[in-house]
Protein backbone atom coordinates (compact mmCIF):
# COMPACT_ATOMS: atom_id res chain seq x y z
CA UNK A 1 0.00 0.00 0.00
CA UNK A 2 1.30 3.44 -0.87
CA UNK A 3 2.14 6.06 1.71
CA UNK A 4 -0.07 9.08 2.31
CA UNK A 5 1.36 12.10 0.50
CA UNK A 6 0.50 15.57 -0.70
CA UNK A 7 0.91 16.78 -4.28
CA UNK A 8 0.83 20.56 -4.79
CA UNK A 9 -0.03 22.19 -8.11
CA UNK A 10 2.40 24.94 -7.20
CA UNK A 11 2.60 27.52 -9.99
CA UNK A 12 -0.21 29.71 -8.63
CA UNK A 13 -0.68 28.19 -5.17
CA UNK A 14 -1.10 30.76 -2.37
CA UNK A 15 -1.05 28.17 0.44
CA UNK A 16 2.30 26.40 0.03
CA UNK A 17 3.52 27.56 3.46
CA UNK A 18 0.35 26.18 5.06
CA UNK A 19 0.88 22.85 3.28
CA UNK A 20 4.40 22.62 4.70
CA UNK A 21 3.23 23.39 8.26
CA UNK A 22 0.57 20.66 8.23
CA UNK A 23 2.86 18.18 6.47
CA UNK A 24 5.65 18.67 9.02
CA UNK A 25 3.25 18.29 11.94
CA UNK A 26 1.74 15.11 10.49
CA UNK A 27 5.02 13.86 8.99
CA UNK A 28 3.56 13.52 5.49
CA UNK A 29 5.73 13.94 2.39
CA UNK A 30 4.95 16.77 -0.02
CA UNK A 31 5.80 17.02 -3.71
CA UNK A 32 5.67 20.54 -5.12
CA UNK A 33 5.08 20.37 -8.89
CA UNK A 34 5.65 23.38 -11.14
CA UNK A 35 6.65 24.48 -14.64
CA UNK A 36 9.52 26.59 -13.31
CA UNK A 37 12.03 26.31 -10.51
CA UNK A 38 10.81 27.75 -7.24
CA UNK A 39 12.13 27.82 -3.73
CA UNK A 40 10.94 25.14 -1.38
CA UNK A 41 12.14 24.50 2.17
CA UNK A 42 15.13 22.22 2.49
CA UNK A 43 13.50 19.41 4.42
CA UNK A 44 13.43 15.64 4.08
CA UNK A 45 9.63 15.67 3.61
CA UNK A 46 9.62 18.27 0.81
CA UNK A 47 10.43 17.36 -2.80
CA UNK A 48 10.32 19.59 -5.85
CA UNK A 49 9.46 18.40 -9.36
CA UNK A 50 9.98 20.82 -12.23
CA UNK A 51 8.22 19.67 -15.40
CA UNK A 52 8.54 21.07 -18.92
CA UNK A 53 6.79 24.28 -19.85
CA UNK A 54 4.51 22.30 -22.18
CA UNK A 55 0.84 23.19 -21.66
CA UNK A 56 -0.62 21.11 -18.78
CA UNK A 57 2.69 19.32 -18.06
CA UNK A 58 2.35 19.89 -14.31
CA UNK A 59 -1.30 18.81 -14.38
CA UNK A 60 -0.39 15.67 -16.32
CA UNK A 61 2.37 14.77 -13.86
CA UNK A 62 0.06 15.27 -10.87
CA UNK A 63 -2.89 13.39 -12.40
CA UNK A 64 -0.65 10.46 -13.35
CA UNK A 65 0.84 10.34 -9.84
CA UNK A 66 -2.40 10.69 -7.85
CA UNK A 67 -4.03 7.75 -6.10
CA UNK A 68 -6.31 7.01 -3.16
CA UNK A 69 -3.55 7.88 -0.64
CA UNK A 70 -2.88 11.29 -2.19
CA UNK A 71 -4.15 14.72 -1.22
CA UNK A 72 -3.92 17.06 -4.21
CA UNK A 73 -3.85 20.82 -3.64
CA UNK A 74 -5.04 22.76 -6.70
CA UNK A 75 -7.25 25.57 -7.86
CA UNK A 76 -7.57 23.94 -11.29
CA UNK A 77 -11.04 22.43 -11.67
CA UNK A 78 -10.14 20.18 -14.60
CA UNK A 79 -7.09 18.82 -12.75
CA UNK A 80 -9.29 18.27 -9.68
CA UNK A 81 -11.66 16.20 -11.82
CA UNK A 82 -8.82 14.06 -13.19
CA UNK A 83 -7.45 13.43 -9.69
CA UNK A 84 -10.85 12.59 -8.22
CA UNK A 85 -11.23 9.96 -10.93
CA UNK A 86 -7.96 8.41 -9.65
CA UNK A 87 -9.39 8.26 -6.12
CA UNK A 88 -7.41 11.19 -4.70
CA UNK A 89 -8.66 13.67 -2.12
CA UNK A 90 -8.62 17.16 -3.70
CA UNK A 91 -8.67 20.48 -1.85
CA UNK A 92 -8.88 23.94 -3.40
CA UNK A 93 -6.68 26.80 -2.24
CA UNK A 94 -9.63 28.23 -0.30
CA UNK A 95 -10.00 25.01 1.71
CA UNK A 96 -13.12 23.85 -0.08
CA UNK A 97 -12.86 20.22 -1.12
CA UNK A 98 -13.58 19.11 -4.63
CA UNK A 99 -15.74 15.98 -4.49
CA UNK A 100 -17.33 13.69 -7.03
CA UNK A 101 -20.65 15.28 -6.03
CA UNK A 102 -19.47 18.87 -6.55
CA UNK A 103 -17.08 18.62 -9.49
CA UNK A 104 -19.76 18.55 -12.20
CA UNK A 105 -21.21 21.85 -11.00
CA UNK A 106 -17.74 23.36 -10.71
CA UNK A 107 -16.91 22.36 -14.30
CA UNK A 108 -20.22 23.80 -15.54
CA UNK A 109 -19.63 27.07 -13.67
CA UNK A 110 -16.10 27.25 -15.13
CA UNK A 111 -17.53 26.90 -18.66
CA UNK A 112 -20.16 29.59 -18.04
CA UNK A 113 -17.53 31.98 -16.66
CA UNK A 114 -15.29 31.34 -19.67
CA UNK A 115 -18.21 32.20 -21.98
CA UNK A 116 -18.92 35.38 -20.00
CA UNK A 117 -15.26 36.46 -20.24
CA UNK A 118 -15.37 36.01 -24.03
CA UNK A 119 -18.57 38.06 -24.20
CA UNK A 120 -17.01 40.80 -22.05
CA UNK A 121 -13.94 40.99 -24.31
CA UNK A 122 -11.93 39.38 -21.51
CA UNK A 123 -12.71 42.19 -19.08
CA UNK A 124 -13.76 40.70 -15.77
CA UNK A 125 -13.16 41.40 -12.12
CA UNK A 126 -11.17 38.20 -11.67
CA UNK A 127 -11.35 35.97 -8.63
CA UNK A 128 -12.08 37.39 -5.21
CA UNK A 129 -9.00 38.24 -3.14
CA UNK A 130 -7.53 35.48 -1.02
CA UNK A 131 -8.65 36.12 2.57
CA UNK A 132 -7.46 35.12 6.02
CA UNK A 133 -10.61 33.01 6.38
CA UNK A 134 -9.64 31.08 3.23
CA UNK A 135 -6.20 30.34 4.72
CA UNK A 136 -7.75 29.16 7.98
CA UNK A 137 -10.32 27.00 6.17
CA UNK A 138 -7.52 25.52 4.06
CA UNK A 139 -5.43 24.56 7.11
CA UNK A 140 -8.42 22.86 8.71
CA UNK A 141 -9.45 21.05 5.51
CA UNK A 142 -5.94 19.71 4.86
CA UNK A 143 -5.53 18.54 8.45
CA UNK A 144 -8.92 16.79 8.34
CA UNK A 145 -8.19 15.14 4.96
CA UNK A 146 -4.86 13.76 6.19
CA UNK A 147 -6.53 12.53 9.38
CA UNK A 148 -9.17 10.67 7.39
CA UNK A 149 -6.58 9.03 5.13
CA UNK A 150 -4.56 7.93 8.17
CA UNK A 151 -7.56 6.05 9.62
Amino acid sequence: MSQIRILVDADACPVKDEVYKVAWRREVPVTVVSNMAMRVPEHALIARVVVSDKFDAADDWIAESADAKTVVITGDILLADRCLKKGATVIGHDGKPFTSASIGGAIATRAIMADLRVGADGITGGPKPFAKADRSRFLQALDEALGQLAR
